[in-house]
């Protein structure tokens, strides 16, 4: 929530870009998005992540900084995903607002003066809801349908649909948000996850402007199953169902089998039959030792409380104060 207390050009807003081989893109989303930003009535800083890049995206970074007084480069360790490069930015973020956003170019920059006015207004979240979603196929459109849907069903928490990472976070929400320090992150569930006043604004997603997503079908699945997997324990619920069930139909089955056989000396018969119905079962059980295994693996992931993340160097925007310079967690 914004402080009413301070004026418009004492309020600083930081917007963190994580990124994984961008090297193509970044100059034009740079220019796009300081062209925004300075035309707002606030100072300002860009905290570029790099995410473990392949490319010469870190280098592009550096050139981007030595030009530009506001950027930040935060350089990770390693390659540890979307979500953990994401929550790196925001454990630096010094804004009083803090906006995070792809390098993309899929989500315009040009939306950000309306995400700081609802801020202003009084919201905590003010996020981007998607109407179209250019440059994906149907395929993939489908798919992310399903899965909202099937989400918002087995969730206690409300996970808005077709909504990306692409949103404006009040101080408060990134306070609370740092204090969460699951392993297996799923971003959009911990946003709906702590509450407090969100709005959506409705827009329209353009397709890629240059280099090539790191998203592919598999790494998809692996992102809904961690979704799922982490906001609602329904599919444990699930396998105890079938078990039930399944256990039910057996029984009356064997007594029914019993009965013929005790009433009209029914021959044993029926291999074909025996087999489908033992795999089956074993189908079953393994599905349900399955299931089981996600959960518990990610108790595992838990337990042994490592950080989330090391970096190998900060160096801060020449816009904001001195941080600390070692890996973790900070608080401000």
């Amino acid at each position: 929530m914004a402080d009413m207390t301070q004026k418009p050009g004492e309020r600083f807003l930081s917007i963190v870009v994580p990124a994984y081989n961008e090297r193509e893109v970044l100059p034009k989303f740079h220019e796009r998005l300081s062209a925004v930003l300075t035309r707002l009535p606030y100072h300002w800083e860009v905290i570029y992540v790099n995410d473990g890049s392949r490319d010469l995206t870190l280098r592009v970074m550096h050139a981007l900084r030595t030009n530009d007084s506001h950027v930040a480069v935060l350089d990770l360790s390693r390659n540890y995903g979307k979500e953990v490069a994401l929550t790196a930015g925001l454990d630096h973020a010094q804004g009083d607002a803090v906006i995070v956003i792809d390098a993309d170019l899929q989500d315009p920059p040009e939306l950000i003066p309306e995400f700081v006015a609802h801020w202003e207004e009084g919201f905590d979240m003010v996020y981007a809801k998607r109407i179209q979603r250019d440059g994906e196929t149907i395929p993939k459109k489908i798919t992310a349908y399903l899965f909202y849907q099937l989400l918002q069903r087995v969730s206690r928490v409300n996970v808005p649909e077709d909504t990306g990472d692409f949103r404006l976070l009040s101080r408060r929400a990134v306070r609370s948000l740092r204090q969460l320090r699951e392993q297996n992150r799923f971003t959009k569930g911990l946003f709906a996850w702590i509450g407090y006043p969100s709005k959506a604004i409705p827009y329209r997603r353009d397709p890629r402007q240059a280099g090539k997503t790191k998203w592919n079908y598999w790494k998809l699945w692996n992102f809904a199953l961690d979704g799922i997997v982490s906001f609602t324990v329904m599919p444990l619920k699930v396998a105890t169902y079938v078990g039930f069930f399944t256990a039910l139909v057996a029984f009356v089955y064997a007594g029914m089998v019993i009965y013929k056989a005790l009433m009209f000396g029914d021959p044993v018969r029926g291999y074909p039959s025996l087999m489908v119905v033992m795999l089956f079962l074993g189908g079953i059980q393994l599905m349900g030792m399955g299931i089981m295994g996600e959960y518990l693996g990610r108790v595992f992931e838990e337990v042994k409380r490592r950080p989330l993340y090391f970096f190998n160097t900060y160096m801060p925007s020449r816009q904001s104060g001195p941080v600390a310079a070692e890996g973790g967690f900070l608080e401000k």
